[in-house]
């Protein structure tokens, strides 16, 4: 019996693991995998040569070793080494577009916070007739899909002349939005009174108890908002390639797409046009993966499920 104890110390490592939480971790550990296998092959994909992917569709290591899709993402490539490597001949104008949907996401996020935490302060903070019946009635439009707003805000922005415009890429989602309002609402109804009391006794009015007081409370949930916002717009499609015709207008989403239809006689630049991917999604991932504990600590306190 001392010998069967001693074999099964060793091999636990002097404690007993249960099995169920061995079975949690190779559960996760398969989620991680598949989860990050998608990333993989992108980047397999961006460091391979573009005529070598057709005849090694299955390698999982890159084919033929290459930065090539890569500079041609980044417009290093011309067009003439672009089309002997397999690429599409015509470039991205990378930088352009990025500064495009960085001056787009900055906008939506700034305005976004701040037009609805003003929103947010005077739902939760403000007492005024019908104010929890005009929040119910603004709540609903969490429950209208986003399909349906896009030909109406379409119609509205053409007559604004704002079509081919970062601004009009921007502006319907620019000032507010139903989420925005509701999340930062949940904050503002879990401050303590007494800290609004004790500013009006100093001699604070409404609009410097907003601005000095419940702002700089609310750094924690405004950032994890920004984050959202920030993330979302950035990955907006189908809005921009609504409104958005020439190269003065276009976010990095839509490029990819332009870039993606400049097909040579080889066919489509996979290895450019996933370098390019990786690059733009880069940028989101570094500022998640910096927040992500921040963002999920924020939802649990405001309630949000």
């Amino acid at each position: 019996m001392a010998a069967v104890a001693t074999t099964t110390t060793l091999r636990t490592g002097g404690r007993r693991i249960p099995l169920g939480r061995i079975a949690a971790w190779v559960v996760m550990a398969a989620i991680m995998l598949i989860t990050l296998l998608p990333f993989y092959w992108i980047l397999r994909t961006a460091l391979s040569a573009n005529t070598a992917l057709a005849a090694h569709p299955g390698d999982p290591l890159p084919v033929d070793l290459t930065s090539g899709g890569f500079e041609r993402a980044l417009g290093l490539q011309s067009a003439k080494e672009a089309i002997a490597q397999g690429g599409a001949g015509g470039g991205l104008k990378f930088w352009r577009y990025l500064l495009n949907s960085v001056f787009v996401s900055t906008l939506m996020t700034v305005c976004q916070i701040l037009f609805s935490a003003m929103a947010a302060y005077a739902f939760a903070r403000l007492r005024w007739r019908g104010r929890d019946k005009v929040f119910g009635l603004f709540l609903a439009g969490l429950r209208v899909p986003a399909i349906f707003t896009l030909l109406p805000n379409f119609v509205l922005i053409k007559q604004l002349h704002l079509v081919d415009t970062l601004l009009g890429i921007a502006l319907p989602t620019m000032f507010m939005t139903p989420f925005a309002v509701f999340f930062l609402r949940q904050f503002f109804m879990n401050v303590p009174r007494e800290v609004e009391e004790a500013a009006l006794l100093d001699g604070a009015g409404k609009i410097r108890i907003f601005f000095r007081v419940m702002l700089p409370m609310a750094s924690t949930p405004i950032l994890t908002l920004g984050v959202l916002t920030y993330i979302t717009s950035w990955n907006d499609y189908f809005w921009p390639l609504m409104v958005s015709y020439s190269d003065s207008s276009r976010v990095l989403t839509v490029a990819l797409a332009i870039f993606r239809a400049q097909t040579p006689q080889t066919g489509y630049d996979w290895s450019g046009l996933m370098a390019a991917t990786l690059i733009a999604a880069l940028p989101m991932l570094v500022l998640f993966g910096c927040f992500a504990r921040r963002i999920v600590s924020t939802i649990s306190f405001t309630g949000l499920k």
